[in-house]
């Protein structure tokens, strides 16, 4: 695979041995005390990468969906370099790239003679970045524990009528998402569905993963492009109320409309984020 997106690497800066998270980290690595299971290997989800993009951001995405998305008593240990290069497709300068992004945000840690390894209790920053690719979309709702607050058939909202002409309802479904260590909430969501759709979609699923990563990898959606817009905007009553914020407090507000490969719209999505808690970053890329 010929990857013109790279850019210079970084090289990660390995820790000494003997720090504190030597001990999770040791559990993470499969060092478990004796008569109980080893935990389950990490297993990063697989990536059809778009040439359009630099190759270490779509697997950085990636990969940190996968990190936020884990099974709980998956391991902490990542496979090495050398193995998610060969998983990912891409070089190990690479992958050592999009390490280099994780480790900076503080995701996960690097450490000589012993390996990469999620960081436990790590917590995350929360740029709402657009580059245009559905992993990095499915990377930027992960991770975040989601409650369903509600779903069901409406009448298609007078705002969405453009993007439904040919359905007279679509199927609502609302959540909200909280901070994991915190437990503060951060963003609710709304989506607007097609009911042809919809009724392929396991509501457990969305407590699980991203609406955008279960209608293209449970449904099977063939997914065309995503038009994203952000605005900044003020906390109506139940915004303020979800996300516990004063009424009319600045929010951001993002609108992802989803189309399939003949030109349907599928999803509408509109989430709101508080203002205290997230930024707005666009990268262009000059070539």
């Amino acid at each position: 695979m010929t990857e013109s997106h790279e850019t210079t690497t970084a090289e990660a800066g390995p820790a000494e041995a003997g720090t504190p998270g030597d001990a999770v980290e040791r559990a993470g690595a499969g060092v478990t005390p004796v008569g109980r299971a080893h935990p389950p290997a990490f297993a990063p989800d697989s990536l059809v990468l778009n040439r359009k993009l630099p190759l270490w951001y779509q697997v950085s995405q990636s990969l940190r969906a996968s990190i936020l998305g884990r099974p709980r008593d998956a391991s902490l240990r990542l496979p090495t370099e050398e193995q998610l290069a060969a998983h990912y497709g891409v070089s190990v300068l690479t992958m050592r790239q999009a390490l280099k992004e994780l480790e900076t945000e503080g995701l996960i840690s690097r450490h000589r003679r012993r390996g990469t390894f999620i960081e436990p209790r790590a917590r995350r920053v929360s740029p709402v970045r657009l580059l245009g690719s559905v992993d990095a979309i499915v990377a930027q709702q992960s991770g975040e524990p989601t409650t369903v607050l509600g779903h069901g058939a409406v009448a298609v909202p007078g705002d969405l009528a453009e993007f439904f002409p040919d359905c007279g309802e679509v199927v609502s479904y609302r959540r909200l998402r909280r901070d994991g260590e915190s437990g503060e909430p951060t963003n609710w969501a709304e989506n607007a569905v097609r009911p042809d759709i919809a009724a392929r979609i396991d509501v457990a699923d969305l407590e699980r993963w991203p609406m955008t990563k279960v209608l293209r990898d449970v449904v099977g959606v063939r997914i065309s492009r995503i038009t994203d817009t952000v605005e900044a905007r003020l906390a109506d009553p139940v915004t303020a109320e979800l996300l516990q914020v004063p009424l009319l407090s600045p929010i951001l507000h993002y609108t992802g409309v989803t189309y399939d490969e003949e030109g349907r719209v599928v999803d509408v999505a509109r989430i709101r984020y508080r203002g205290d808690r997230f930024s707005f970053s666009v990268t262009v890329e000059a070539h």
